[in-house]
């Protein structure tokens, strides 16, 4: 029998946006397309580090020193404080992945409470939320700045378990990213990866509870496992 579930908590950065228009941001200042996913991951990593290290930072301002770093010595159309701004003015209006507005509606639909729980902040959340007209859907917008500590460290797993006033084993975590299924598991997390570029799983990592290519997968999923 499947465990019990009351609670999907939604990571929000590429697992329910889509920042594939970041690439055209680059673009427009002069700079690479390819650099759109290597400042994402500059971020994360610097992010990760300081959380490490017993501390914290936003992501406006890691996400910022990341771009300027990446930005240096690049021949630009725009001085590069003005480049860094059009960059981040295009993050707080990417839209949501195709399957997530549906996929939402459905989990939400089977009776399950939804929060998400972002390394942004909360309003970058609410923000594409809006756009999409799904601001009605999620009982609580989570934040890590809140938690005081970045995922995938268990604190800001525990953090979501104490804001919906549930056991974390009650809590299944749906993300893009693998280090984000496995911080959620050694939490204590049910996981779900959300797969949509049927890249393989690494092994190194604790593998998710469940494996979809989309948000309607995982509802479908989720409805024949609790019948």
């Amino acid at each position: 029998m499947a465990p019990h579930l009351s609670v999907i908590v939604f990571d929000v950065n590429e697992t329910l946006s889509d920042m594939a228009p970041m690439a055209s941001r680059f673009a427009d200042v002069g700079a690479p397309e390819h650099l759109a996913r290597l400042w994402f991951a500059s971020l994360l990593r610097d992010g990760f580090a300081l959380t490490a290290a017993g501390t914290e930072e936003t992501f406006a301002v890691l996400g910022k020193g990341a771009l300027h770093s990446l930005l240096a010595g690049v021949p630009l159309h725009r001085d590069t404080d003005a480049a860094v701004e059009h960059i981040m003015a295009g993050f707080v209006e990417l839209p949501v992945h195709p399957d997530v507005p549906d996929g939402v509606r459905r989990l939400r639909a089977a009776g399950l409470r939804l929060v998400t729980l972002t390394n942004g902040s909360a309003s970058v959340a609410e923000g594409l939320f809006a756009r999409a007209g799904m601001s009605t859907e999620f009982e609580a917008l989570l934040s890590v700045e809140d938690a005081h500590v970045w995922k995938p460290a268990p604190g800001a797993y525990e953090y979501a378990g104490r804001c919906c006033g549930v056991d974390v084993a009650e809590m299944l975590l749906v993300a893009a990213h693998p280090w984000d299924i496995d911080g959620a598991a050694r939490a204590g997390m049910q996981t779900a990866w959300l797969n949509r570029s049927g890249a393989p799983y690494p092994p190194y990592f604790t593998a998710p509870d469940h494996t979809v290519a989309t948000l309607t997968d995982l509802a479908a999923k989720l409805a024949r496992d609790q019948s």
